[in-house]
């Protein structure tokens, strides 16, 4: 079979997505049973920072046809019609190899932005007679334009390679194979606009909902938070509403509209229960559809206690370079610096558990790995900052140091380290865990995966999250994962331990009222309401940290123990296995 993957991160991995391919592409399960993969996205040839992104050794991209700089490895006739697709629809096509999680797949990436306006329009149209999408409605966005441009000239580019074998693949393999678009996310679906209008039954087509964009936007924009939301959407679903049946007309967002269209797909996953559930709210269509849970998949490795505290003793000496002493234990959270990872709910956590650990004569330091820009200061201004004024253990505002949402996040952990009494938060806002990316107060043999292996503990408290890989990522290393009852990697856990949880996973519920509130109730949740949970559910959250921390050899012997065989029931080669291929019956 076929795979045609529509990502935006068919290029360079930006965020989740990114991740997914990864590990997706990368499990032996898929390799064993998928004949040929194409992950198709789009390009910006005028970005220099993108082009040097995708052109740099660590993307693992090698190019067999790039009209733009003279690049062409491919065979001539290929070459020719690439060439001729770039003329019809004004675009720039390149077509290579890029690996993924260490294994190389075929890519076609299309820059459409300077594309045929009159192909466009004629696009829209069909897409509005078939999908009924009104796709005028949402011509002011560019990031709708983005995806719709792209679409019929990726498909075409598509057509195209397809009719070539890739390597070690012969054409007579090829001319029955099933094929199939996997439409990540609501910008994966201009392509299978694209492929029923030009060819329609030719293709499968699975939507995969790595979120749902207008629970995100509810969530996020009220003061309610996850708190609200899903009361909302539990007391929905008793009656059968829909979200523009309780919070009015949303069609004026863009997203909104496309995912709406997923129903026209063969088949729709989603990657975690809430996210599941939330499309089902978002249209009655959706809701009467089988919707798959294909779970994404846990990073599994095998570690021992030596190489953990080994880590962990780097960690510690990073500390005491920063704030002159050595913490008993090391948290971490690593994550984007955004609304949705409810990070204020880490210092909420950390103020109950401060007096817990002094009781006890113990310290601990929590590293907060999160940063407003994902592009990172250069280490010119990171070795500068550290020499200056002791960054990142102490901060300025302004550019290269804070920004945005960085400096109200500061300013509450600067009011926290000024009362705590055992324990600190270093907020490092900065893309990269290294002594060139962190400054000269990091030990030079530090490493991002030392962080992994020798943290204690690691937060993921979100208020919308629809899996939350990070959250999980150092769960072979023995460390204690820290979630909220929203994140969809919860139902993964929960079927994999047969509702038995390990001491490993504590979770918090955000959601949990003392109260039995209706629709009415629900509606009027605010910040205040959000916020005496917080409190309540963070002064359970730090018992069960205290409780559980490890103190011995044993019992980090036991969380590892505990953690890999966890993992190692989670991995992308039994998601592939398991979860995804079967779906489409492979």
């Amino acid at each position: 079979m076929i795979l045609i993957h529509s990502t935006h991160e068919a290029g360079l991995k930006f965020g989740g997505i990114g991740a997914v391919l990864d590990g997706l592409l990368a499990a032996p399960s898929y390799r064993e049973r998928v004949d040929r993969t194409l992950v198709v996205g789009p390009l910006n040839t005028r970005d220099g920072t993108e082009m040097e992104r995708i052109f740099a050794p660590r993307n693992g991209l090698w190019v067999r046809y790039f009209s733009d700089r003279g690049m062409m490895a491919c065979d001539l006739d290929l070459a020719l019609r690439l060439s001729a697709i770039e003329r019809e629809w004004g675009v720039r096509i390149l077509y290579g190899t890029r690996m993924f999680g260490g294994v190389p797949h075929e890519v076609i990436l299309v820059d459409a932005t300077e594309s045929r306006a009159d192909k466009l329009t004629s696009f829209e149209y069909y897409v509005w007679e078939k999908f009924a999408l009104d796709c005028g409605k949402y011509n002011g966005s560019d990031e709708f334009q983005l995806f719709m441009r792209c679409a019929e000239p990726q498909f075409a580019a598509i057509s195209a390679v397809l009719d070539y074998p890739s390597e070690g693949t012969q054409k007579a393999e090829l001319s029955d194979d099933r094929r199939a678009i996997i439409c990540h996310e609501f910008m994966g679906l201009p392509l299978w606009y694209a492929a029923q209008i030009r060819q329609a039954g030719r293709y499968e087509s699975v939507f995969v909902a790595h979120e749902v964009p207008t629970a995100r936007a509810l969530v996020e924009n009220d003061g309610g938070h996850d708190t609200r939301f899903y009361n909302i959407m539990r007391n929905a679903s008793y009656t059968g509403a829909t979200m523009d049946d309780v919070f009015g007309d949303q069609s004026g967002y863009f997203k909104h509209g496309m995912v709406k269209t997923a129903d026209t797909c063969w088949h729709i996953m989603a990657v975690g229960d809430p996210t599941r559930d939330e499309l089902g709210f978002l249209d009655a269509r959706l809701r009467n559809r089988m919707i798959h849970t294909c779970y994404n998949g846990v990073p599994a490795h095998k570690a021992t206690p030596a190489q953990a505290q080994s880590a962990k003793d780097k960690l510690r000496g990073y500390a005491r370079n920063l704030l002159g002493f050595e913490p008993t234990f090391i948290f971490s959270h690593v994550t984007r610096l955004v609304v949705s990872k409810g990070l204020w709910r880490d210092l909420r956590v950390m103020e109950q558990l401060d007096s817990h650990l002094a009781f006890k004569g113990e310290t601990a330091v929590l590293f907060m790995l999160s940063s407003v820009r994902p592009q990172g200061r250069s280490s010119a201004d990171a070795q500068r900052m550290s020499r200056e004024y002791g960054w990142p253990a102490n901060h300025r505002a302004g550019w290269p140091d804070l920004v945005d949402n960085e400096i109200d996040m500061y300013r509450g952990i600067a009011e926290f380290n000024s009362r705590a009494r055992a324990s600190r938060i270093v907020l490092i806002n900065q893309f990269g865990f290294s002594r060139d990316r962190c400054g000269d107060s990091m030990p030079a043999n530090v490493n991002f995966d030392d962080l992994r292996l020798g943290t204690d503990l690691e937060f993921g408290q979100s208020i919308y999250e629809p899996f939350g890989i990070a959250q999980l990522e150092p769960l072979s290393s023995g460390a204690l994962c820290v979630l909220s009852n929203v994140c969809g990697c919860l139902g993964f856990v929960n079927i994999a331990t047969e509702n038995k949880l390990p001491d490993n996973i504590i979770v918090g519920d955000y959601t949990h009222l003392d109260y039995a509130a209706g629709m009415s109730e629900s509606m009027r949740i605010g910040t205040q309401q959000r916020g005496e949970v917080e409190q309540r559910v963070a002064a359970d959250i730090s018992w069960f940290i205290i409780d559980r921390l490890p103190r011995s050899l044993a019992q980090k012997q036991k969380l590892m123990e505990d953690g890999q065989a966890l993992a190692a029931k989670m991995s992308w080669n039994v998601v592939a296995g398991e979860r995804f291929l079967p779906v489409l019956g492979v």
